[in-house]
């Protein structure tokens, strides 16, 4: 999944559920289960995701969406192969980067 962020200190929770297009409730339940995720809370209680916040919760989506984990899948994982987990979504990123280039290519012969 490409997430299309503008480069920002702090989003929304709107915002980043627009870019998952998930709801909002996702992520707060996302939020309670991974002890990754700890995004800023203002005392109104409005909460404030950095990029780092973002890249678990691509991880996260990625392992529990398009993998099929489960929650409990997901943070065993997480756990034992983050690191692992991180590189291997870097170079997803990376070859859909390519991907789409390559289609665009296509496109214009």
């Amino acid at each position: 999944m490409k997430v299309d962020l503008p480069e920002k200190r702090y989003y929304a929770i709107g915002e980043v559920a627009k870019a998952f297009q998930v709801n909002t409730s996702l992520l707060r339940f996302w939020e309670k289960e991974f002890k990754e995720i700890q995004p800023k809370k203002k005392s109104s209680g409005i909460r404030k995701f950095t990029p780092k916040d973002v890249e678990v919760l691509e991880l996260i989506y990625h392992l529990v969406k398009e993998k099929g984990m489960t929650i409990e899948g997901a943070k065993n994982y997480l756990r034992t192969n983050k690191n692992k987990a991180e590189s291997k979504l870097a170079l997803l990123k990376k070859l859909e980067t390519i991907k789409t280039e390559l289609e665009r290519l296509r496109e214009n012969l």
